[in-house]
């Protein structure tokens, strides 16, 4: 195992827990700025009604994106498992 291969692998778990944590990440930025809006056009200032919606949302958006992100998982974990005997050369 080299040095080379370590930073590779490393570089593509980072790269895939980036990807798969992306969906997530954007759909609670988009309901938190919508909500922070009607909060801010309305003046409700309730810290539940910031928080309620952005789980909900992000909760819909897990159940959408799961069966990606579980074949990007187990793709990854597959050809890490491939590789097992390259990697103890």
């Amino acid at each position: 195992m080299t040095p080379e291969y370590v930073v590779s692998l490393g570089n593509e778990a980072v790269k895939l827990t980036l990807l798969l944590s992306l969906p997530l990440l954007g759909v609670g930025l988009v309901v938190g700025l919508l909500v922070a809006v009607i909060q801010a056009t309305t003046q409700i200032q309730e810290m539940t009604l910031s928080f309620v919606p952005k789980i909900i949302a992000v909760l819909l958006a897990l159940l959408a994106v799961s069966p990606w992100m579980l074949n990007m998982m187990v793709t990854f974990t597959g050809n890490l498992i491939r590789n097992i005997p390259d990697i103890i050369k």
